[in-house]
């Protein structure tokens, strides 16, 4: 199982997105390991614009796991934000919450993202 960032179903779902993320992202569906959190749910429903992305996303929405964001996530997320602080790397809370999820549910992460490598050495 692996959690896929927004920034790489972002990729994945543009016509020109990135062919190497697009890749990615599609093995890992086509080999049932793609995962998100709730925090990338919505981030990808904020951005859809029309019918047809709506629906590309309600078909996702069947086939991917979603992994809950419990207590133990948020505690992460606090423990992250701590240790970003301490090494001087600001991160967005949404990235916080993200890649603590990960860490908490014990998947590596899919993504497009320098904050989320940024905060991948401060994990345990």
């Amino acid at each position: 199982m692996m959690l896929v960032d927004t920034s790489s179903w972002i990729e994945a779902m543009r016509r020109d997105g990135d062919p190497a993320v697009r890749a990615r992202v599609l093995a890992l569906m086509g080999t049932g390991e793609a995962a998100w959190c709730d925090f990338v749910r919505l981030e990808l429903w904020n951005g859809l614009r029309g019918a047809a992305e709506r629906k590309q996303m309600e078909a996702l929405e069947a086939d991917v796991t979603n992994l809950p964001t419990t207590e133990a996530v948020w505690t992460k997320a606090r423990e992250l934000a701590r240790r970003a602080r301490a090494a001087g790397v600001t991160v967005p809370g949404p990235d916080l919450v993200i890649a603590a999820c990960a860490w908490a549910h014990g998947v590596e992460m899919e993504h497009d993202d320098a904050h989320l490598t940024a905060l991948a050495a401060l994990f345990d």
